[in-house]
This record gives structure tokens, C-alpha cells and sequence, in this order.
């Protein structure tokens, strides 16, 4: 499994107007999550002008297609997405562990 980025931009009004989509944003979200596909996911801050959300899968289309449906997409709350893929090589949960030669 790789792991993929989807990185939001947010609109200037983000957090005023996010209230009237955040229930079903928040269940797309949980949904995906507990189809295996959305691993963490939530707003940077200060300032609250983009979001992360990390995916696992064969091929972004997981993130692409959250991204589709989103309604903070649909709604203009995110000005622009995009999905890249992220080589993870420390860590637990790490795609591609890589420790030092030293085996430390």
C-alpha cells in the first residue's frame, strides 16, 4: 500500500462558512476511514488556509474520488486540491520502511 496526500487549499471564509457542510463533510470523511481508504485528516491552523488528508491505497483514486465528492469541494470552501503521493519510509504505519545500515 502507498500512502497519498490530498492537500486543500481553503477559501478566505473557510471557517464562517464551513458550519453549514461540516456534517456531511465530516461523514464522507469517516466513511472513507472506515472503508480503509482515509487514514488522518484535518485543517492546518494559524492560519486555517489549507487541509491534509492522508490516504492509503494501490493508486490515488481513493483520494481523487473523496475530492470529488467533497462537499467543502462542491461548495467552494476549497479553491483548489490536488493528490500526491507521499514515500513514507519511517514510522509504524511507513510504506516503504527503510531503516540505516546499521540496523539500529
Amino acid at each position: 500500500m502507498k500512502h497519498y496526500v490530498l492537500i486543500y487549499q481553503l477559501a478566505g471564509d473557510y471557517l464562517t462558512r464551513r458550519g453549514e457542510f461540516r456534517d456531511a463533510h465530516l461523514a464522507l470523511a469517516w466513511s472513507a476511514h472506515d472503508a480503509g481508504d482515509l487514514v488522518l485528516g484535518g485543517a492546518l491552523a494559524d492560519p486555517a488556509n489549507q487541509a491534509l488528508l492522508l490516504f492509503r491505497g494501490d493508486d490515488p483514486s481513493a483520494a481523487e474520488r473523496f475530492a470529488h465528492n467533497d462537499p467543502y469541494v462542491r461548495n467552494g470552501l476549497v479553491t483548489s486540491w490536488e493528490v500526491r503521493l507521499w514515500n513514507t519510509v519511517v514510522g509504524q504505519w511507513a510504506s516503504s520502511p527503510i531503516r540505516p545500515a546499521t540496523g539500529k
